[in-house]
């Protein structure tokens, strides 16, 4: 990617030593540097540090929200991003889904957070579309490979962090010092309070939580339907309601109110009003079909699961899941673990094998369930699908878990066309 940059000595600037030329010079970043050599062999006009240019990006003319946490991530900087809008503020967001601005598509889905050039660009497109905030998913991944470098951020908000990407990271104690090494400087935070393991720099730092006394205090709540509650912050006491559900949820919409709080200057009753707006994230706890019941979502941690099951566990669940190949595999038997202790019945097929056999990733996730009595294993993800419909009774409900909206299945070097939406409506025959 060549990004064209006026008034300057050179014509052009690129983070992809192959792209170097006479007119265009190398911006190195801590991703890239592997490749210095290469750019000067190709000649490059002049080689850039990232962090010398962030001023003519305009990175100093937004403010920049970021957001990490193993969980809740795209939901919480949606709700934000939404709540923002609604509110009057221009307002862009940067994450799994893609890049937004201004209640518009930008572009489609690609990595949580894109190469630093990458987010520098959708800065520079935000302000000159004229928005305030730029609210931004950012990855464990993102903070190792410094992604975020020179990026100043308006605020930091923590999530929680359980068990992922231990295949990158190794051990979980390393995973949980790179995202709490997110929130070591005196830049304003907005932390979960209920989350154990997070560790903080308190200067600056405003909290939420709901078992925890905290900043911004979930007083009580109430999951019949939908989701509602009753925030205190300091002197303010404020009802909200949502028609998101699941109890993890309304860590999510803390986070996101908590936020714009901290971001705007409006009174908390204000705020709460635009909640009921936010409809969700496509993917995240969705509802294919009401009769019979189905629902997707992109829970792909044991965690992850945990938290989807237990907001329906007033129903009996047919729970299809797998495991990513190429990830981390300590994470599998313990996703097994919590979909045979939370459903009627497993159906263990493929998520995303990618290079891996399929049948080794549902072996590891077995090792985590005990009763196999309850467990189906079929590889082919669809008709996995299908056996789940086939067996459901009145009332049962049918949870598809790992792809949300995900649009493709990655069979190894192949990206196949696989929606678990669309097969449920064309098993379903729903138009």
């Amino acid at each position: 990617m060549k990004i064209e940059l006026p008034n300057q000595a050179y014509k052009y600037i690129t983070e992809n030593s192959s792209e170097c030329s006479a007119d265009t010079a190398f911006v190195l970043s801590a991703q890239n540097k592997k490749y210095l050599q290469d750019a000067k062999d190709n000649d490059a006009h002049s080689i850039i540090n990232i962090k010398e240019i962030a001023s003519l990006f305009g990175i100093d003319k937004i403010k920049i929200v970021g957001i990490t946490g193993t969980n809740g991530k795209t939901t919480t900087a949606s709700a934000i991003y939404s709540f923002l809008l609604d509110l009057g503020h221009k307002t862009a967001m940067q994450g799994t889904r893609g890049f937004f601005m201004n209640d518009e598509v930008v572009e489609g889905k690609s990595l949580t957070t894109p190469s630093a050039l990458n987010t520098y660009k959708h800065i520079y497109q935000a302000v000159e579309a004229g928005c305030e905030f730029f609210i931004m998913e950012v990855s464990s991944h993102a903070i190792v490979q410094e992604r975020i470098e020179g990026l100043n951020f308006e605020l930091k908000i923590l999530t929680n962090i359980t068990q992922d990407h231990l295949d990158y990271h190794k051990t979980i104690g390393e995973y949980i010092a790179v995202k709490n090494s997110f929130f070591q400087d005196e830049s304003k935070k907005l932390i979960n309070k209920d989350e154990p393991k997070a560790a903080f720099n308190i200067k600056n730092t405003f909290t939420y939580g709901i078992e925890n006394n905290a900043s911004y205090k979930l007083m009580a709540y109430s999951l019949n339907d939908a989701s509602s509650g009753i925030i205190q912050h300091f002197q303010e006491v404020v009802p909200f309601t949502s028609s998101l559900h699941g109890f993890f949820n309304l860590y999510n919409l803390m986070a996101a109110i908590g936020a714009v709080d901290l971001l705007v200057e409006e009174k908390l009753e204000k705020i709460v009003e635009v909640v009921d707006n936010f409809a969700g994230v496509s993917g995240r706890m969705e509802q294919v079909c009401e009769l019979p019941n189905v629902i997707v979502d992109f829970a792909h941690t044991p965690d992850g699961m945990q938290q989807v099951l237990n907001a329906l566990k007033e129903k009996e669940l047919l729970v299809v899941f797998g495991a990513g190949g190429d990830r981390d595999r300590q994470k599998r038997p313990l996703m097994g673990r919590v979909a045979a202790s939370l459903a009627k019945k497993v159906y263990v097929t493929s998520d995303n094998p990618r290079n891996e056999d399929p049948q080794a990733i549902v072996d590891d996730i077995l090792e985590g369930i005990e009763d196999r009595s309850i467990v189906s294993i079929e590889l082919n993800r669809r008709k996995a699908i299908e056996m789940a419909l086939d067996d459901q009774e009145e009332g049962e409900v049918v949870v598809i878990l790992g792809k949300g909206d995900e649009a493709f299945q990655l069979i190894y070097d192949k990206k196949l066309p696989f929606d678990d939406r669309e097969v449920v409506r064309e098993l379903l025959h729903i138009n």
